[in-house]
């Protein structure tokens, strides 16, 4: 189904634009957080590297197999809302543990706690964007989200050092202006969000997780899911861009801009993207965001400047705005309704593995090879990538979006 630019003005249903702004606040306000914590564990609270690395995988590890559970158990249920909320207000409740935390031990159980609260919101919020889209709108809707979510990831790095320079690097200080966004997005989801009426001819899954319910998502579901992981695998984690800025001689006060502007072409890509997939083949636009990476891969590999950091770091945020939203979408599309989040979830967990993966891939290729060679790897993972998906593109295409 496309969409007609008629469908596209009579503009996106509440629902999608209120989901957007509740993962905006909560990204400022978590970004506004996760900026500053490395840092605030190894100089205040004297924390190693290790233990922060440490922190660090075990807080998305928890979120992608939480992801599994939560969009399965709202498959179960029937229902969306209760389960995003929730995720949302456990998230939003532990921010305030971030500046009142006396050690690293309760740090460790706030970052745990707050991932715990992401992997349950995830699948659920997804679903639910699924089930108030229309039918030729999912593209759009997926994008719109995307948007808002990095719009958020970019603002609250922003707020986060403009708020060190007045208070003087009050860690603490800046830590609980992060509590207010966190606590409107869970007022939002909760009384902004209103959930649709569940279909009376849809039965909810008995039991999501087992086999049968693994072969009820069908073959197309599942070519979409190894597209995603092998999208994956070429795009390593955006931690790579920050260390190749280092690596040319950016100053130390300047690399977090590197991200700041990877977010902002991700973030004003990323719902154009959505709503041109609507109307034209979107496997067609997700090969277009894999020759943006393999083009950001040569840029940071063979320019090691400041004008080629630059060009790698927009081709890059472009790659993402062409891509994230669009693989939702195609979750959306193949995935029987009444097993939505659980779709969801096994996307996500397996997404994620495979950029942990990709990570230590990246990591290993840095140590033994330098930044050219970590990012000629990633133009070959995307040139693969892009070879994989010509291979199935017409089997995602040319299915029905239900």
């Amino acid at each position: 189904m496309t969409t007609t630019p008629n469908a596209v003005r009579s503009g996106l249903p509440r629902g999608i634009w209120v989901l957007g702004f509740v993962s905006m606040l909560m990204d400022v306000s978590s970004e506004m957080i996760h900026a500053l914590l490395p840092v605030y564990l190894v100089t205040v609270l004297g924390a190693s590297t290790l233990t922060v690395g440490f922190i660090e995988g075990i807080a998305e590890a928890t979120a992608s197999i939480t992801k599994i559970f939560s969009g399965a158990l709202s498959d179960w249920l029937g229902r969306r809302k209760l389960l995003a909320a929730l995720g949302y207000g456990l998230a939003a409740l532990t921010k305030p543990l971030f500046p009142l935390a006396p050690s690293v031990g309760w740090l460790v159980a706030a970052r745990f706690i707050d991932r715990v609260g992401k992997g349950i919101r995830g699948a659920p919020r997804d679903a639910l964007i699924a089930d108030i889209a229309p039918r030729g709108l999912r593209g759009a809707s997926f994008g719109l989200r995307q948007s808002l979510d990095t719009i958020g990831a970019f603002v609250g790095p922003l707020v986060a050092i403009g708020l060190m320079w007045w208070t003087a690097d009050n860690f603490a200080l800046v830590f609980w202006f992060a509590v207010l966004p966190a606590f409107l997005s869970f007022a939002l989801i909760a009384f902004a969000v209103n959930e649709p009426d569940p279909d009376p001819s849809r039965e909810p899954a008995k039991n999501p997780l087992n086999l049968a319910a693994m072969r009820q998502l069908g073959s197309v579901y599942w070519r979409v899911v190894a597209v995603g992981v092998v999208f994956t695998l070429a795009r390593f984690s955006e931690a790579f861009l920050i260390l190749r800025a280092q690596n040319i001689g950016l100053n130390a006060m300047w690399v977090p801009a590197v991200l700041v502007l990877m977010n902002i072409v991700y973030a004003l890509s990323a719902y154009p993207a959505g709503v041109l997939s609507d109307r034209i083949n979107r496997t067609g636009l997700l090969a277009v965001g894999l020759l943006l990476l393999a083009g950001a891969d040569l840029a940071l590999a063979l320019l090691p400047n400041l004008g080629g950091l630059a060009l790698g770091v927009v081709l890059w945020g472009l790659h993402m705005g062409l891509t994230q939203g669009l693989l939702s979408a195609l979750v959306a599309d193949a995935a029987p309704p009444n097993l939505r989040g659980t779709a969801f979830g096994y996307f996500n967990l397996f997404t994620g593995l495979a950029l942990l993966a990709a990570s230590v891939i990246a990591g290993a290729l840095w140590d033994a090879y330098g930044p050219a060679g970590t990012f000629l790897a990633g133009l070959g993972f995307a040139l693969v990538s892009l070879a994989g998906l010509l291979a199935v593109g017409n089997g995602l295409a040319t299915e029905g979006k239900r």
